[in-house]
């Protein structure tokens, strides 16, 4: 038994600077997409929806999403790469940021090494480069996943490049891989068919970092019922006001 991985595209391409959440939910290694900037310049990207974004090293680049509309703004801080987790409306996706000088470094670390690894991991594993790439493979153990995991990291294939199909006892591992990081956030996942079911109470930030542990450990694109309660802080009592007398 081999559950499909589902695809979709949950990012419109760069050009059309629009945030498209498409259901169902995304979860993991690939990026949705990869973003080239330069050291201290901004830029603008708008998105049709969006609740928060976290960037895993705000160092390297910053992000705000500006008040009373869904503009993005990302700032280049220094040469480096690193993640942006997006989230809105039960969804999230991950793009990757690059921070070099015009004609400086790579926009995507060279794949070759990972990508003959995988070759030898992954039999039958097709893929093509150029204009139109894509990668193809049929993921039956654990060696075969980190191979890819190792590719993917190397964004040299996005999200609507990647089609995968997993042997279920690899899912189950995979699952098995998550449960310590989800637990120490009071979450919880589980399969339910070939989708995952995110369940428990937590923070915001638990729930952030839930959301980066599973991008970080899997592989592949599920998808992702979000039923985690996110407690909010309680807003501050009135204590301290001083109260008005009633005529």
């Amino acid at each position: 038994m081999r559950p499909p991985v589902s695809r979709f595209v949950l990012l419109a391409p760069l050009a059309a600077l629009a945030l498209v959440l498409a259901a169902p939910d995304a979860r993991a290694w690939p990026v949705d997409m990869s973003v080239r900037l330069e050291p201290g310049k901004e830029r603008f990207h708008k998105l049709s929806v969006v609740d928060w974004v976290e960037v895993e090293d705000p160092s390297i680049v910053t992000a705000e999403v500006l008040t009373g509309s869904n503009e993005l703004l990302l700032t280049g801080l220094k040469p480096g790469h690193t993640l942006l987790l997006l989230y809105a409306e039960g969804k999230f996706a991950v793009w990757g940021l690059t921070v070099a000088a015009p004609g400086g470094g790579e926009a995507s670390k060279p794949a070759a090494e990972p990508l003959t690894a995988a070759r030898k991991a992954c039999p039958g594993l097709k893929a093509t480069e150029g204009a139109e790439r894509s990668l193809t493979a049929e993921v039956k153990d654990a060696r075969c996943r980190e191979a890819l995991r190792a590719v993917l990291k190397t964004e040299a294939y996005l999200a609507r490049e990647l089609d995968l199909t997993f042997e279920l006892s690899v899912m189950q591992e995979q699952l098995a891989a998550l449960s310590a990081p989800l637990k120490a956030q009071g979450l919880r996942a589980s399969y339910h068919g070939a989708g995952l079911v995110l369940e428990g109470s937590t923070t915001p930030e638990g729930h952030r970092k839930a959301l980066w542990a599973l991008f970080h450990q899997s592989v592949g694109r599920v998808p992702l019922e979000d039923r985690a309660e996110v407690r909010r802080p309680a807003p501050p009592d009135d204590a301290g006001t001083p109260s008005i007398p009633t005529p």
